[in-house]
């Protein structure tokens, strides 16, 4: 298991339109999902929300196929987020 201050940092999301991305992703943790590594997190607002003073990090990955993922959760040094077939996706996700 992934120790809270070991978990991978968001280290750039590009994705604009996210209530948590304001210079940087502002959510405290985020959950890529098992289908297109989307980042689940993702919520399409103009409100900007999230915590001041943080450093997202990937509190769960569901993409079990992922060569970063074990026992779902990631184990990548940092990840980016960025726009995606839906919304935003883990441009980190790599098949294992």
């Amino acid at each position: 298991m992934t120790d809270m201050l070991e978990m991978p940092r968001v280290h750039e999301c590009t994705v604009t339109d996210c209530g948590y991305n304001h210079d940087g992703c502002h959510a405290f943790a985020i959950t890529i999902d098992d289908q297109n590594a989307n980042c689940a997190t993702f919520i399409d607002t103009s409100v900007k929300g999230g915590l001041d003073k943080v450093i997202a990090q990937v509190g769960a990955c569901q993409r079990a196929d992922c060569r970063h993922n074990a026992e779902l959760e990631c184990h990548a040094p940092s990840i980016r987020v960025g726009p995606g077939r839906d919304s935003a996706d883990c441009q980190t996700y790599e098949p294992s």
